[in-house]
């Protein structure tokens, strides 16, 4: 691709692009949100025809608009966004879409099909009339993966696969992306997770303001020079220094137990402290976080807040009590992407700024623009859509919407996932900063370094049980990984 440039109104997405992918290679395409990696990633998969500019593959011209022509010319994708169909079967999402499925495949050899197909990503145990609907954001993103083994591509474009995976899910996807470049195939690896890509990709090319930087090897690069090519300033420090934290529980979890946990949970939270859970996929980590949300009943246990025993009964309970909780998956129930800043802000106490019923718009507005100024948010923007904004800021509207429902705990699952470095560093700012206020936060996150760089105490867990907990001082990401890896090792 050569000199490619594409404008959304005001908008230069890409400015005079090059980039080129050789046979048989991986190349990371890194960048912050809103730097260009989508744009091109749209025009490759013929989403987005390019103002200017030309493309060639094996040596002769091509036009990759609209999608059919990309598929002919080999290119197949995994999306960041979810394709499948949730009401439909995994076998049926398999294989839809897809030339060449013989109808004699319907259902009992499609199925023995999908079988062998899903345990090549680590859904060997996934039936396949389960309904997409029915399955884990992790699993649904494996699924996406062993959608595209269908097709014989040849140009194959990875976005952010990893984002809501566990170490060993993770572990998985990168064996199964080597071994498609081992048999010749070329990878375009989008990420945020930078460990990653010094791990799997041959080459790197980072993209700044709409213009890409030369491709290096990854062999003359480490994670520091990644992060200033990309930001174009050094990054001094991703997490925040530690705050004092309060003497007296804030959060009391008294054996609590509910479904996913094979053992009763018990800990605590300080006023001014991050408690960070993590472990593998089905570890139970998430369900105890979705279980003081109100989203998961419990069938045993209690939990005190500032020292009186609060209902788990419903969300609407535990909101009311003080506890907001902020969802893995933002695009489904963190934002309202068709809605302004202004209104996905002030959703969750749109009740507080409508007295008798009617919304006081001065003060909705008046209270979220207060919000977004501390959650650095373009006040300028609050009657843009949050659904065309960056994954970063998208984030930090699905988190800062709290902040006017006055909690006292909250609860954030994959915090950052699919958001860029820059942004991420906010974000932890941010979160530092309600500590400082006196809050108590409970992160469930898969990202080790996350957990680790974060949390003032690190809970371990697998297979439904907490496993164990002692301060962040007491870890390295090295003995971290091997907690959460032994426990399974030595099953």
């Amino acid at each position: 691709m050569r000199h490619l440039s594409k404008r959304y109104g005001s908008v230069q997405a890409l400015a005079e692009v090059d980039f080129e992918l050789r046979p048989g290679e991986v190349m990371a395409l890194l960048g912050e949100n809103g730097a260009g990696k989508s744009t091109l990633v749209k025009v490759i998969s013929g989403l987005v025809q390019p103002d200017s500019g030309a493309i060639e593959v094996d040596g002769k011209a091509t036009d990759l608009f609209p999608s059919a022509r990309s598929q002919a010319a080999g290119v197949a994708v995994v999306h960041q966004e979810y394709s499948s169909v949730p009401t439909m079967t995994v076998a049926e999402n398999l294989v839809l879409g897809q030339a060449g499925v013989s109808a004699f495949w319907w259902p009992g050899s499609l199925n023995a099909r999908a079988r062998k197909l899903l345990a090549t990503v680590g859904l060997d145990h996934v039936d396949p009339r389960t309904e997409v609907d029915r399955l884990s954001v992790a699993e649904k993103q494996l699924l996406e993966i062993a959608r595209l083994l269908v097709r014989d591509a040849r140009i194959l474009i990875f976005d952010e696969p990893t984002a809501a995976l566990a170490d060993r899910e993770i572990e998985r996807v990168l064996a199964v992306i080597k071994r498609l470049a081992a048999e010749g195939r070329s990878v375009i690896y989008v990420t945020h997770r930078l460990p990653e890509v010094f791990r799997i990709a041959d080459r790197v090319t980072v993209f700044r303001n709409g213009r890409s930087l030369p491709a290096k090897p990854t062999s003359e690069l480490d994670v520091d020079a990644v992060i200033t090519m990309m930001l174009g300033r050094d990054l001094e420090t991703m997490f925040p220094a530690r705050g004092t934290l309060g003497g007296e529980p804030l959060l009391q979890v008294e054996g609590l137990l509910a479904d996913g946990l094979s053992e009763a949970v018990s800990f605590t939270v300080r006023p001014g402290e991050i408690v960070g859970l993590t472990g593998q996929l089905g570890s139970g980590a998430s369900n105890v976080v979705m279980a003081l949300a109100g989203m998961l009943p419990p069938e045993a246990g209690r939990v005190l807040l500032a020292g009186a025993e609060i209902s788990l009964r419903s969300r609407a309970a535990t909101l009311e009590r003080g506890i907001a909780y902020c969802s893995a998956d933002r695009k489904r129930d963190g934002i309202f992407a068709e809605r302004p800043i202004r209104e996905n802000l002030s959703s969750p106490w749109i009740r507080s700024v409508a007295p008798g019923g009617f919304i006081s718009t001065r003060q909705e507005r008046d209270k979220a623009v207060a919000i977004a100024a501390r959650f650095a948010i373009d006040v300028k923007r609050m009657g843009s859509a949050v659904g065309t904004l960056s994954g970063g800021n998208q984030q930090k509207v699905a988190v800062g919407k709290w902040l006017g429902a006055d909690p006292k705990v909250m609860l954030l699952e994959e915090p950052t996932r699919g958001v860029d470095i820059g942004a991420r560093a906010e974000i932890y700012q941010r979160l530092r900063d309600l500590c400082a206020a006196g809050l108590g936060i409970i992160v469930s996150s898969s990202d080790t370094a996350e957990v680790l760089g974060l949390s003032d105490t690190i809970a371990t867990f697998y297979r439904g049980r907490l496993t164990t907990m002692r301060p962040q001082a007491e870890w390295t990401e090295d003995a971290l990984v091997r907690e959460v890896m032994h426990q399974e090792a030595a099953a």
